[in-house]
């Protein structure tokens, strides 16, 4: 059942409701095949793009083109896009092999292809063997496959999915994360998943958008968006991260972050003004924290400040130290048998200047 996934573009969709601008001239290009995730707190505008994608809002602006054809203004039922919502929306009267089929019924697909789509797509979300069960006897992850087999039956260029896992619990939750992906490297269909949880993202997407206030802050990979986040809020809605507020100032040809009495260097400006308000991102694996009382080595480009330890949290093969420094709070993460940290510890936190990403604060 191998498909081909479609290019989607979207172009300054803005929608309003009454004072409030819930998405404000969101661009986006999503490539054929790709998957990509709506990743922002409620409110952020993700889901209202979604169901702008599948119809079921109508934009104030902007357009929505799929397959290099525009589709702003075409009726859902007329979009030819797959839907999976969070509540599965199946016919509890109707057997998953009926429940499967319903869209090819609505479509008039003659019996013997229908029996044929049907079959191949319950193979791959591997539920061949329950295909005469009804809803009712089914788990939670079940009844979601049955779904997503549902939306895929008829052949979608593009499939949409709103946070079909939210409904699940942390385990199952993490079982179907890794079988959605291999669905889509097997069906090869465009995806489009809207979630709030970023875990989530990471483990999923071939590249996250992030969504704050109507905007987008930044579509990159889950690596690209980890390790160098353009934005304060992209840096601290994805992963555990440290900022340290401060003004950029220029020395030569390098930079540095002042913050007191106190100047780190960072390697990239990205355009800021020296005298500028910013910020550097540090993520707590890239802390290392040592003993006072103990020589802390330092690479030739590391920054160090003194630290004293006010809590360790033991998460099994690893901690979290959590500092008191610069007159705000860090973490830190380290492995449980580095050092034995204790609350009350005076000990010298570093850093390397090139795990010191700087992010815009505007």
């Amino acid at each position: 059942m191998s498909q081909h996934g479609v290019a989607l573009e979207i172009s300054g969709l803005t929608k309003r409701y009454g004072d409030v601008t819930a998405l404000a001239g969101v661009d986006l290009s999503v490539a054929p095949g790709e998957f990509i995730t709506f990743l922002g707190p409620s409110g952020s505008g993700k889901t209202t793009t979604l169901n702008a994608i599948a119809g079921f809002i109508e934009p104030d602006e902007g357009t929505i083109d799929l397959d290099g054809r525009s589709i702003t203004g075409v009726p859902p039922w007329k979009r030819d896009i797959g839907v999976v919502f969070q509540n599965y929306s199946l016919f509890p009267h109707m057997k998953v092999s009926s429940n499967v089929a319903f869209p090819l019924r609505q479509r008039r697909v003659p019996k013997r292809e229908m029996a044929k789509k049907v079959d191949e797509v319950l193979e791959i979300v591997g539920l061949s063997h329950l295909a005469d069960r009804y809803p009712r006897q089914l788990s939670g992850g079940q009844q979601q496959r049955v779904a997503l087999a549902r939306a895929l039956v008829f052949g979608p260029k593009l499939l949409l999915l709103d946070e079909p896992l939210g409904a699940l619990d942390k385990r199952l939750r993490e079982g179907l994360q890794l079988e959605i992906k291999r669905i889509h490297r097997e069906v090869g269909v465009t995806f489009v998943f809207v979630t709030h949880d970023q875990d989530e993202a990471l483990v999923m997407s071939d590249r996250i958008a992030v969504f704050n206030e109507g905007h987008l802050e930044q579509v990159a990979t889950s690596q690209e968006l980890y390790e160098h986040p353009e934005t304060l809020f992209a840096a601290q809605f994805l992963g555990d991260s440290n900022v340290i507020h401060g003004t950029l100032e220029s020395r030569g040809d390098r930079h540095a972050l002042r913050v007191g009495d106190r100047a780190f260097e960072v390697m990239d400006p990205r355009g800021a003004a020296p005298g500028s308000e910013a910020a550097i991102m540090i993520r707590p694996e890239d802390l290392v924290v040592r003993p006072v009382d103990r020589e802390s080595p330092v690479d030739h480009d590391g920054k160090t400040t003194p630290a004293e330890v006010t809590e360790v949290i033991y998460l099994g093969g690893r901690r979290r130290i959590v500092l008191s420094a610069l007159g705000q709070e860090f973490i830190a993460d380290e492995m449980s048998s580095v050092h034995d940290h204790k609350p009350g510890d005076s000990v010298v936190v570093t850093w390397s200047m090139g795990q010191a990403r700087l992010v815009s604060t505007d």
